[in-house]
């Protein structure tokens, strides 16, 4: 059985999260090679998470990739739905309503001569008839049919949802195992995407302007890079009572204090996040918040914030000096700031070290 962020005290239980936590105004914050602000860049934070997901996730798929990075793939969005823009999107990544381009029947309408018929029966595009791109980034049905993944890890795959997208346009960008910190490579990638030379120099100049952007504050290379990368690309996910692991999102057990069932939602609880973002990193975490203050060197809390680094664990416990009282964990981002999966409820986000008010340290592996 799993035992999410519980530690059993002499006569209590006590939950991962149980103590409030304030939403940081660095909330819809992210990044690859940097944390970005996703307002000052014009992205939805959901679809900037779309695009770290993408990310983190493509090599998994293609081993050979070198160089993707969320900005080629906001870039490729910009162009083809403006991030979703006028859309909803909920906190798994479905957008409504769904993204349809033109028919191609290859009248000329929306630019196409070519026709192109159905392929998907409607499933998809909504037309029996002939083809429409469908989702933020535009994909011919046939098209997301061989290179669609999962990117959310619900157990359906939908051009409509933006994590699941957003990773098959990494796959598909990254090819047989392309090199996109080759500008050569990169523009050759953006081609097979839409063979028109004015496509990609649109998506290019976007893909240099959210590199500036993105470039605020840098998330380290290296193994703490992965790891916090990794954590970043759950954002919007929701927490899940003893739900998550190694593997990724997953469904919890019952129940927690407040009365949240685990088994019925699918996503992190605090530590089932850190096991996740470090086994990106080929580091394998014991299973509770507790367990893992000891899994590396500890930083004891009173050596305060500054004593952290990117990518060190943050506990928080009823006794500062007692490791078997620490109910909470998170991911240490810099600047006072961690990565977070705090309480039923509430989804993985970035949230102040001071949002919880018993900090009881932290713990570097890496």
């Amino acid at each position: 059985m799993k035992a999410g962020c519980l530690i059993v005290l002499v006569l209590a239980v006590a939950a991962c999260c149980t103590a409030p936590v304030l939403l940081s105004a660095a909330a819809g914050r992210s990044g690859g090679q940097g944390q970005v602000d996703a307002a000052a860049a014009g992205i939805p934070a959901r679809m900037l998470t779309a695009y770290l997901t993408g990310t983190s996730q493509v090599t998994a798929y293609v081993p050979g990739c070198q160089g993707m990075r969320w900005q080629i793939l906001a870039g490729i969005a910009h162009v083809e739905s403006d991030h979703a823009a006028g859309r909803q999107i909920s906190p798994n990544g479905d957008i409504t309503p769904p993204i349809t381009g033109p028919r191609l029947d290859g009248s000329g309408a929306g630019g196409n001569t070519t026709a192109i018929p159905d392929t998907d029966g409607g499933a998809w595009d909504g037309d029996t008839a002939y083809e429409r791109a469908v989702g933020p980034f535009q994909f011919l049905p046939e098209t997301f049919r061989v290179y669609g993944k999962d990117g959310n890890g619900d157990g359906t795959i939908s051009p409509h949802n933006t994590d699941d997208a957003a990773t098959a346009a990494a796959v598909y960008l990254c090819g047989n195992g392309r090199d996109l910190t080759d500008r050569d490579q990169l523009r050759a990638a953006i081609h097979t995407y839409n063979r028109s030379w004015a496509y990609v120099d649109d998506v290019v100049s976007g893909i240099d302007r959210y590199d500036a952007s993105g470039s605020t504050r840098g998330v380290p290379t290296g193994n703490a890079g992965v790891v916090i990368h990794a954590a970043l690309a759950q954002q919007g996910l929701p927490y899940s009572w003893g739900g998550g692991g190694p593997d990724g999102p997953g469904t919890g057990i019952c129940c927690s204090p407040g009365g949240q069932d685990g088994r019925t939602i699918t996503g992190f609880d605090c530590s089932g996040l850190t096991q996740y973002a470090y086994a990106q990193a080929g580091i394998n975490l014991p299973r509770t918040a507790a367990e893992q203050a000891g899994a590396g060197r500890r930083i004891p809390a009173s050596a305060g914030v500054s004593a952290l680094q990117p990518g060190d664990l943050i506990f928080y416990g009823y006794s500062p000096t007692a490791d078997s009282t620490i109910h909470h964990v998170g991911i240490y981002l810099g600047d006072g700031q961690m990565i977070n999966a705090p309480r039923p409820g509430k989804p993985v986000r970035i949230d102040p070290v001071n949002a919880m008010p018993d900090y009881a340290g932290g713990t570097r592996l890496l």
